[in-house]
């Protein structure tokens, strides 16, 4: 097999193996969410509501009725939202009255695995935050092992000039490992905590389940709460961006 040939294949893999990859990336507390009808509250003090579909570029809410917007005379039937336009939003709700029942008891049953913390989803985090914390160790001995593999006849002379995409194949495949990982959050997932969150140019506290967290943002369930332009508080489970909220203290 010829060099040129090898190369291409080479680009093709790396191709494949990246998109594959970059395809599967969704925020995880985002996809707790997919499917249901939730409120998206944007820092404009614009909401926008709709049943919510998640990709690895951004987001869209389904409208479960099409909109006539009478200003442009056209009619909307989703709202798109890019992944580079997350930093506008201020908080995301799915209220439990708004639930069908259903969805109801999918939610409740979540609710109970986290708060009793055991079973598969304790499991898959572990395993998830092992190779969080091992990524670089392994990454390096990855690299290790590539070099000695490239000393070695046949295999040798197959990956020779092919540095530039077993390195991006490598930077792909790894990338799947970046998750993000807080001790100081991690032993609190399951527990009451609370969350204080900027709001109309105040700290506002809210008590509720910590479900889960990113790099980006903060999952909370059974919290208080109301939209912004309304005042009757009801039961619901929320997602906070990180710049706008934080964990503060550990509620009870």
């Amino acid at each position: 097999m010829d060099s040129l040939t090898i190369t291409i294949i080479f680009i093709i893999l790396s191709t494949l193996i990246g998109a594959f990859i970059k395809g599967r990336m969704r925020d995880r507390c985002l996809l707790d969410f997919a499917g249901y009808l939730v409120n998206v509250e944007l820092k404009d003090a614009k909401t926008i509501w709709g049943v919510l579909q998640i990709e690895s570029t951004g987001l869209e809410l389904k409208y479960e009725e099409a909109y006539l917007d009478k200003a442009d005379n056209h009619i909307e039937t989703s709202f798109i939202l890019y992944k580079n336009e997350y930093s506008n939003i201020h908080c995301i709700s799915r209220f439990l009255d708004e639930l069908d029942s259903k969805e109801r008891k999918k939610r409740d049953r979540l609710l109970k695995h986290i708060l009793s913390r055991k079973g598969l989803i304790t499991l898959k985090r572990k395993i998830r935050n092992f190779f969080a914390t091992v990524r670089d160790s392994v990454l390096e001995v990855a690299n290790l092992l590539m070099g000695r593999v490239k000393q070695a006849a046949p295999v040798g002379r197959v990956l020779a000039g092919q540095d530039k995409y077993v390195s991006q194949i490598q930077t792909e495949a790894f990338s799947a490992l970046n998750t993000s990982y807080e001790p100081l959050l991690e032993k609190y997932l399951g527990k009451k905590v609370i969350l204080k969150l900027s709001r109309g140019g105040k700290m506002i506290e809210y008590a509720g389940i910590l479900k889960g967290y990113t790099a980006e943002f903060l999952e909370l369930m059974d919290v208080d709460y109301s939209l912004s332009d309304q005042k009757e508080v009801h039961k619901a489970d929320i997602i906070i961006p990180r710049s706008v909220g934080l964990i503060r203290h550990l509620g009870e």
